[in-house]
């Protein structure tokens, strides 16, 4: 017998005698059932009921048993400490638990070091929030920055214990290097953020930050919230604001600043002198002002802020639905567009119905027409299965979906798609009006972002109510912030809905024509 058979026989007995491999079923069921993963779910369940007592206990014994702590197991200890530590669990205000979720917080970070489990974003983010309980804004900002340095890309979460801290202590220059900091890493700030930097800005009488910061509020936020509204209300009632502003300004430049900004707002700087009279108020049906008279105007966006909106649509869409299929759209709407309007079909034919119907849409589509400019028909996005049973199988509405195809203004998207990425890239390539009751909040919406998404949505989306009298249409609204004379007329969260008027913050000056130059 040569050496290789003797070889072969004794493999072929170790795998004899050797268990049979466990199935994936098996494997998942002997890694929850290990040491570490009974840890794992006893940490989860402390995270769950906020326990930090119970959390620091396991980790304790964790140590002395030598069983190996993996990154999720440190991220949950870290998160444990850091909310205590912040007092934002009920029960964890009082002094002893805060400085135990401190002083166990630093040391399990520590030790993760010592192990060597390599952070993530969430490790510095719990680190950075046990800095800010440590009223310590200069660390957490210290670990941001160590994340970069990392090559971890930083959050908008992992900015708030410096900025939101910078902001407590009044200390300006620094909070404006964080937000820089952010701005530089691709990170924009929200209307938390904003409206942080925005009371600090004023209560430090950085008037030349006020105005910027307004602004990005009005590029980045679709209207401010009830909290903000009182930081601007008390801003223009200030006496800082009342010493501010230009009392003898360039019409033609104003004008000019309009012109490049896409209209409502000029961007030249606080005009006018003295206090300011700030009201809440609404708008009519044409935009005007009912407490100044002043009529407002849409603000365009930018074209190439729009092109990269829809190239990024496009990535998201073909990484979650059929590439070809979204190919095939995309050509398709290549040919028979651009449209003035786009319905999402579905939203629209079951508004205050219980079964769906294509009466309703159909009077929609016919208004829609008459109101476009080119007179063209409306491109009406349906998913397949509505094209094809039920309702749309009777005569009429065969008729009327046939005629709709013939005209190039209806879709049928394919079977398992999602039509929402439809009808969406279509009013965002078209740069046109989309009709849906649809408010776009669910996880399809939030993977395209809170800055640019939101402004699109604001001045393309048209909803609907229906009575008995038919679809009543409710069109974007206008949107200019900041008139040619000084004026601010800044919408709030207070009224938006189809039936109460949205509430606005009206703030104006006593204007002098006689002061302007031209």
């Amino acid at each position: 017998m040569t050496k290789l058979t003797h070889a072969c026989a004794a493999a072929a007995l170790i795998r004899d005698s050797s268990p049979p491999p466990r199935s994936n079923k098996a494997n998942k069921r002997f890694r929850r059932d290990s040491p570490e993963g009974l840890l794992r779910r006893s940490l989860d369940m402390c995270s769950k009921h906020g326990n930090l007592i119970e959390a620091l206990r396991l980790y304790d014994d964790s140590r002395v048993n030598k069983i190996p702590l993996s990154l999720h197991h440190y991220n949950v200890l870290l998160y444990i400490c850091s909310s205590a530590s912040s007092g934002d669990w009920e029960g964890t205000e009082s002094g002893d638990l805060l400085g135990l979720g401190l002083e166990r917080g630093f040391e399990i970070f520590k030790q993760m070091s010592v192990d060597r489990v390599a952070p993530n974003e969430a490790t510095f983010t719990s680190a950075a929030r046990l800095a800010a309980g440590k009223e310590d804004p200069e660390m957490a900002l210290d670990l941001v920055k160590q994340m970069k340095g990392c090559g971890i890309p930083p959050k908008l979460r992992s900015y708030g214990p410096a900025l939101f801290g910078f902001c407590k202590k009044g200390m300006a220059d620094k909070a404006y290097e964080v937000d820089a900091h952010m701005v530089a890493s691709g990170v924009m700030p929200e209307e938390n953020e904003l409206s942080a930097l925005l009371r600090l800005s004023a209560e430090a009488k950085r008037l030349d930050k006020v105005y910027e910061i307004m602004h990005r509020l009005r590029a980045n936020v679709r209207q401010v919230s009830k909290e903000t509204a009182k930081i601007v209300e008390d801003w223009f009632m200030s006496e800082s604001a009342a010493g501010v502003g230009e009392e003898n300004w360039d019409v033609d430049k104003v004008r000019e600043g309009v012109l490049k900004g896409g209209g409502g707002w000029h961007g030249q700087g606080w005009l006018g002198s003295g206090k300011w009279k700030v009201v809440r108020t609404e708008m009519d049906e044409k935009g005007v002002c009912l407490s100044c008279n002043e009529k407002l105007v849409c603000i365009d966006i930018d074209p190439r802020e729009t092109e990269n909106f829809a190239t990024s649509l496009t990535t998201l869409a073909c990484q979650r639905e059929v590439q070809a299929n979204f190919t095939q759209f995309q050509e398709w709407l290549q040919r028979n567009g651009p449209f003035d309007a786009v319905i999402d079909g579905a939203n629209v034919g079951l508004i205050n119905q219980q079964h769906f119907s294509f009466f309703q849409l159909n009077y929609v589509v016919k208004q829609l027409r008459q109101m476009s400019p080119s007179k063209r028909l409306p491109l009406v996005v349906l998913h397949r299965s509505r094209i094809n049973n039920g309702p749309a199988l009777t005569p009429r509405n065969k008729k009327l979906l046939e005629d709709w195809k013939k005209s190039g203004s209806l879709y049928a998207t394919p079977a398992g798609s999602n039509d929402d990425w439809y009808w969406l890239y279509a009013a965002v390539s078209c740069k046109c009006l989309l009709v849906t009751n649809d408010e776009m909040r669910d996880h399809l919406f939030q993977l395209l972002g809170t800055s640019f998404f939101p402004r699109w949505k604001e001045k393309h989306q048209v909803r609907l109510t229906v009575s008995r009298n038919g679809p009543k249409f409710h069109m974007p609204p206008p949107y200019s912030i900041e008139s040619e004379q000084g004026s601010w007329h800044v919408p709030t969260v207070t009224g938006d809905d189809l039936e109460t008027p949205r509430e606005w913050i009206c703030a104006t000056r006593t204007r002098d024509p006689s002061s302007h130059l031209c």
